[in-house]
């Protein structure tokens, strides 16, 4: 069946995924841990996209774009490039959805845009998968849930594209808000979402700084060690894993309670605990910025995401939070970035 036969596509379809701050049990949904032992995350989206544009061509051509990054390829014809190539990506997504909905080769653009650069901690590669994921969906009208979305995108990087890594970055993206979220054996996943007080979420948001540190960093190679310790049995690294799903549990506890002091102990336990999990996670650069974020009043910090660079995650009281970003973009390196968060996952919709 060719995507004509399943009805017209609209001219144009426009999507976008947000990203997520990492806050608790980060590690803990890379396999073979949750399939062994069960993994247990918390995180947020924050007001950051992937935005993907997919537009019918008028001469047949398949072409993606990604002009926050300056580049446009035609798609490949026949065996893929054996060389690297910016949109291997995008021709991955293309490549599966077509063939996994027996669209046969239709005639589209795909362009992707980025609010966070690759590498930063917040979900952003994810979060791109599941806004085409999300555009093809209501292009051509896909039999596609929340949860098979998130599912399909996690295939499609983890398996088809190979790109190591866990599975929370998916499902935050499709569902947006605050989340808790279990991860079992089989790829049995469960999004719980949280209904925290107003009050809290205004505090919280009073609350964080959010600061990149200059530096992007390849997730894979970490969790690439950090499963390597976890199949092989280190006790070490698996005692902080299991501390790092406690966390998790403890600062859903905090968050809804509205107790932001003790949610900065939790932050504070679990970032110590992330950093047994394997080399590189910290930094000198990384430590660098606790140093001067603590000496200026952060209560605590984290990574977001797999650690080595990217985003670091600072909690202060709102009276000391304008010190700490004071302080923080004294460095000679590294951006301050405001983030606020939202409920509202994936969506997408047709320009007529």
């Amino acid at each position: 069946m060719c995507e004509r036969d399943r009805r017209r596509p609209a001219h144009r379809v426009r999507s976008r995924a947000p990203l997520r701050i990492g806050l608790a049990g980060g590690g803990t949904d890379v396999a073979p841990y949750c399939d062994t032992y069960g993994g247990i995350v918390l995180n947020a989206t924050i007001d950051r996209y992937c935005y993907s544009t997919l537009e019918e061509t008028q001469d047949g051509a398949i072409e993606f774009r990604a002009p926050d990054i300056e580049v446009t390829e035609p798609a490949a014809a026949g065996p893929k490039p054996a060389g690297p190539s910016p949109l291997t990506l995008h021709q991955t997504i293309y490549d599966r959805l077509t063939r996994e909905f027996d669209l046969g080769r239709p005639g589209v653009r795909l362009t992707t845009v980025s609010d966070a650069p690759p590498g930063s901690g917040l979900g952003s590669s994810s979060a791109l998968v599941v806004s085409v994921v999300e555009a093809f969906r209501e292009f051509f009208a896909l039999p596609l849930g929340e949860y098979d979305v998130a599912r399909l995108a996690f295939e499609i990087e983890r398996n088809d594209y190979g790109q190591a890594g866990g599975s929370q970055d998916q499902y935050a993206a499709t569902f947006g808000g605050f989340n808790v979220m279990e991860f079992g054996p089989a790829g049995r996943v469960v999004v719980n979402p949280l209904r925290i007080k107003e009050a809290t979420l205004r505090e919280l948001e009073a609350s964080i700084v959010l600061f990149h540190t200059g530096v992007s960093r390849k997730s894979a190679e970490i969790i690439e060690r950090q499963t390597t310790y976890i199949s092989t049995g280190s006790a070490s690294q698996l005692a902080a894993t299991h501390e790092l799903k406690e966390e998790a549990i403890a600062m859903k506890e905090a968050l809804l309670k509205g107790d932001l002091v003790q949610l900065a102990g939790v932050l504070d336990q679990g970032w110590r605990m992330k950093k047994k999990l394997a080399e590189g996670i910290s930094t000198p650069r990384i430590e660098h910025c606790f140093d001067v974020a603590l000496a200026a009043g952060a209560l605590a910090g984290k990574v977001s995401g797999a650690g080595g660079g990217g985003y670091v995650l600072f909690l202060a009281d709102p009276v000391r939070r304008p010190a700490v970003m004071r302080a923080l973009g004294d460095l000679p390196f590294g951006a301050l970035q405001p983030a606020h968060f939202v409920s509202e996952g994936a969506v997408a919709w047709s320009l007529r």
